[in-house]
């Protein structure tokens, strides 16, 4: 795809935070669109939101669950860039107008004290390069209308990131199970489903290696200091004011968002 439609699609996002409203799917605009096309489509929104102020301070796996992979009709994950505009303070509250359709997941998050850089890196090496993981909230939304998306929809829309939230209790990845993590999310003090860490193709840790290979492909690296949102553990379950939406992680804390 030239550089004359990456801007195009871009702006047409772009348009959809602007207005407030979702918009048309990049797919029905052009049906011949690839996944590699929607990533550039991606890089030039991150490129633009940098050059406005932003920073770059992670990034987030999506569509690590069988179940979501089979309603889109993939066989892998996607990505996500995570800027510093998107941090929500553990408890607190976000206004209508910072989103669109936000729906919830519960996520364990890694905060990385080293480099990683694929295209060979495995779950042993996430390990060796993380600093500690907490819980988090993931607010997803869509820039497209009613959430009618196909995968490269949903990458080139940053792999509908919206906001997140991290928890209060860094730990180390030696004192938690990863895999069997359990977390219950609730939904205005009702539980709206469970998950666990298996959940994340089969481990967390699985997820992180994927995405610094895939990264790879791009000429990118996962850095030290960043803060990489793994995958949903439990189902995304929709957000309208006045919800409040509390993630209970076993033996691991707890982290709550306010609409």
């Amino acid at each position: 795809m030239n550089l004359e439609k990456t801007i195009t699609f871009a702006d047409h996002l772009a348009k959809a935070e602007e207005i407030g409203q979702g918009v048309k799917p990049l797919t029905e605009m052009d049906a011949s669109l690839t996944v590699v096309e929607a990533y550039h489509v991606q890089l030039k929104t991150i490129e633009r939101k940098v050059n406005g102020g932003q920073r770059v301070v992670g990034k987030k796996i999506g569509l690590t669950s069988l179940a979501m992979q089979k309603l889109l009709g993939v066989d892998q994950p996607d990505y996500g860039h995570l800027l510093d505009s998107m941090v929500i303070d553990n408890g607190g509250k976000i206004s209508s107008d910072k989103v669109l359709q936000p729906k919830v997941e519960a996520e364990i998050a890694f905060v990385l004290k080293s480099d990683l850089i694929g295209p060979k890196v495995t779950a042993m090496d996430v390990l060796l390069a993380t600093d500690y993981v907490l819980p988090a909230l993931e607010i997803v939304d869509s820039r497209i209308a009613d959430w009618k998306i196909k995968l490269q929809d949903t990458i080139a829309d940053n792999a509908s990131s919206g906001l997140y939230v991290l928890g209060n209790r860094p730990m180390k990845v030696n004192e938690l199970d990863l895999v069997q993590t359990g977390v219950v999310l609730y939904k205005n003090g009702e539980i709206v489903n469970t998950g666990v860490g298996a959940a994340a193709l089969g481990n967390p840790a699985i997820c992180v290696a994927w995405l610094a290979n895939k990264l790879f492909e791009f000429g990118i690296s996962l850095k030290a200091g960043e803060v990489i949102l793994s995958g949903a553990l439990s189902a995304a379950a929709n957000a309208v004011p006045g919800d409040r939406f509390q993630a209970r992680f076993a033996h691991f804390g707890e982290v709550t968002v306010n609409f």
